[in-house]
């Protein structure tokens, strides 16, 4: 194989790393999301119902103890996946650095011929 070749085959592996990376930063990014939807909801005001007042507030003790249960869950889990998504975004940023350092080697290989 040639120089060119070499690095054309080089190339073309950076890409598919970079393409994995960036669906890992996708898949990370929207896990985040849904867990922040999830939190976002438990926050939300429940719809009127008609109780008794007794009833009612029963009802609202035992949702509270369990949305405050959820929530630390919940941002616990964002925590780590906040992290995963740092550390993808980081992953990514090097594949993409890669790519274009071996774009930039082969037109100067290119060039030299």
């Amino acid at each position: 194989m040639t120089k060119t070749q070499d690095a054309q085959r080089l190339q073309d592996l950076a890409q598919l790393m970079l393409d994995q990376r960036l669906h890992a930063l996708r898949l990370a990014g929207e896990q985040l999301q849904r867990s922040r939807d999830q939190l976002s909801a438990i926050n939300d005001p429940a719809a009127p119902v008609d109780l008794s007042p007794v009833t009612a507030g029963l009802v609202d003790v035992t949702y509270q103890r369990w949305a405050d249960i959820r929530r630390a869950e919940l941002n616990a889990t964002i925590a780590r996946q906040t992290v995963a998504l740092i550390e993808a975004r980081a992953e990514a940023g090097q594949a993409f650095g890669r790519t274009r350092a071996l774009e930039g080697a082969l037109t100067r290989l290119a060039q030299r011929r």
